[in-house]
């Protein structure tokens, strides 16, 4: 863990825009930094143990259709493609 000194210095670094945390990009602050990376390492893992690697995949698909005017759903129904959103429920529910 890093020292009181270390750890101003690099909040220091980090309010003139420099990264100074893998994934922490954007933050202000070295705090701002530190969990921005904890959530996107965590965030999308998180969310794939919950609905499974299918699901995640099939989220992924129709996120991946969307576009500035329409959603991922209405598009993927306009081209015919289709999402089994039957994927997307966790396995609590």
């Amino acid at each position: 863990m890093a020292s009181e000194q270390e750890r101003a210095e690099l909040d220091a670094k980090a309010r003139q825009g420099e990264t100074v945390v893998p994934g922490g990009t954007g933050g202000r602050s070295l705090e701002a930094q530190e969990h921005l990376a904890e959530g996107r390492s965590r965030g999308g893992q998180t969310r794939k143990e919950q609905i499974g690697t299918e699901g995640y995949q099939e989220m992924g698909r129709k996120g991946g259709l969307s576009t500035m005017d329409k959603s991922g759903g209405v598009r993927a129904a306009e081209e015919g493609i289709e999402i089994d959103e039957a994927k997307f429920k966790t396995s609590s529910c």
